[in-house]
């Protein structure tokens, strides 16, 4: 049974810092890519961070240089510390696995809340 569940959100002050942690089972989770999405209230999901399979990253220009995604894939776990938050990035965040090299398998997390507020 393929599972994906994310840790580590809470309610935290602007510039705080946040490490969100996705634990994966059911899958050879080397051979996926990883992502983090986040989807705030009314608007669509869109996608802020990914590592392939052999460490290259992507960021979405908002977080970049604030947000730091990394994998551990001895322990089958993505990582994203985020720091300096700002009330953007207020969202549920989730955890996504995608199959390579074909996206033939694409797998989500439950979605985890992070809110950035005084």
């Amino acid at each position: 049974q393929v599972q994906l569940v994310e840790s580590g959100g809470g309610a935290v002050q602007p510039g705080g810092s946040l490490r969100l942690t996705c634990a994966a089972s059911g899958f050879t989770f080397s051979d996926y890519f990883m992502s983090w999405y986040r989807q705030a209230p009314g608007k669509e999901r869109e996608l802020v961070t990914s590592i392939s399979n052999s460490g290259n990253t992507y960021y979405r220009d908002p977080v970049k240089g604030r947000f730091t995604i990394s994998r551990d894939n001895a322990k089958n776990t993505v990582y994203l510390q985020m720091n300096s938050l700002n009330p953007d990035d207020t969202a549920v965040y989730f955890c996504k696995a995608t199959s390579t090299p074909w996206p033939t398998y694409q797998y989500w997390g439950q979605g985890i809340q992070v809110t950035v507020s005084s």
